[in-house]
């Protein structure tokens, strides 16, 4: 080495990103750009090399058609692939029957394969479909869209799943890594560049592409849907009525009355068909429906709480809280349309 050279930094972590017609071209794309913008930003902390290297990989290399229409080009086939040191299933777009196992045999067991030599594997979103089929997920706790959690628990009932975390870091050596709905990719690969660049890194990353943190959950975007599919026709009337009348003063009595069915039984029946108690099940309604108030209107708190059922606004404010992560107020400031959205006043 001349003597006026500068010693070679680490090499970069090989980064094998998957395509498959089922992915989303948003989040696959999204997350190449990032994770490679150290080629071409200046980030504070990190040296002259970038901590990644990232690669489009697939069954075969050429051009693959995603699940939108647009076609990207897979780099290089997963067969010539020997080893590598992070794998990211993107975001997938589920059709109509649900997502079909055992499509893509080869992938899994190159998943398998990569783990086996000390690979993290890591899902985005709905990718985790995908990468559950390893088996490496059983009895391991993960993440997914909570718009596909009924649809996941069905196809990997063996993988305690959790809807309403951003993310879950898990396995024996931190390896088994899943993000949840949508954009929380961006905590994902903010968690990836804070672990093998620093937080430094991390942090100037989020900055420059104004990517955030999901520091308050998930909770904050599920949108309830109580479960009517459990055969018991007496429950789903009730479920039907309350749907409407959930502000009235006595939910449970007047459930059970219309059910045709005293308090006890209808309770144990209610909970058996929904998983969920009857209150319980009053109090996400209540709560769903303050949501949208505090979206929509500029009614005040303590109104609210009123309007949807609640007499004391003090409790009100604490079950809003422990249902959504947020405080009825901040919950407004992140979901009503902004000002600067709004369409303008109509002048006629």
């Amino acid at each position: 080495m001349p003597p006026d050279a500068e010693p070679a930094g680490p090499s970069p972590l090989h980064v094998s990103l998957v395509a498959i017609p089922e992915a989303t071209v948003s989040t696959l794309t999204g997350i190449f750009d990032v994770m490679n913008a150290f080629a071409v930003l200046p980030v504070p902390g990190v040296g002259a090399a970038p901590p990644f290297r990232v690669e489009i990989v697939g069954e075969s290399a050429g051009p693959l058609e995603l699940a939108s229409r647009v076609p990207v080009t897979v780099q290089r086939g997963v067969a010539g692939i020997e080893a590598t040191d992070i794998v990211i299933v993107p975001s997938l777009l589920l059709g109509p029957e649900g997502w079909e196992k055992g499509r893509h045999p080869g992938l899994v067991e190159w998943f398998r394969a990569m783990h086996r030599r000390g690979a993290l594997l890591c899902s985005a979103c709905s990718g985790i479909f995908l990468l559950a089929e390893t088996g490496l997920f059983d009895g391991v706790d993960a993440t997914v869209h909570f718009g596909y959690a009924r649809a996941f628990a069905a196809a990997h009932p063996q993988v305690p799943i959790h809807p309403e975390r951003v993310l879950v870091v898990a396995g024996r050596h931190e390896e088994l890594i899943t993000s949840g709905a949508s954009m929380t990719w961006h905590d994902l690969v903010l968690y990836l560049i804070a672990r093998h660049a620093g937080a430094t890194a991390a942090q100037s990353v989020a900055r420059f592409f104004a990517l955030q943190w999901h520091q308050d959950g998930l909770a904050p975007y599920i949108v309830f849907e109580g479960r009517n599919d459990h055969g018991d026709e007496a429950i789903r009337a009730a479920q039907t009525w309350i749907a409407t009348h959930f502000p009235v003063a006595s939910p449970l009595e007047e459930m059970a009355k219309r059910a045709g069915l005293g308090e006890r039984t209808f309770k144990r029946r209610f909970t058996r068909a929904t998983g969920m108690s009857p209150i319980a099940y009053v109090q996400r309604l209540r709560i769903e429906d303050a949501k949208r108030r505090l979206e929509r209107t500029e009614a005040p708190v303590d109104d609210v709480a009123w309007q949807v059922g609640y007499e004391e606004p003090a409790f009100f404010r604490r079950l809003f809280r422990r249902l959504t992560g947020l405080p009825p107020g901040a919950y407004r400031r992140r979901f009503r349309i902004p000002d600067h959205a709004r369409p303008p006043p109509r002048t006629d």
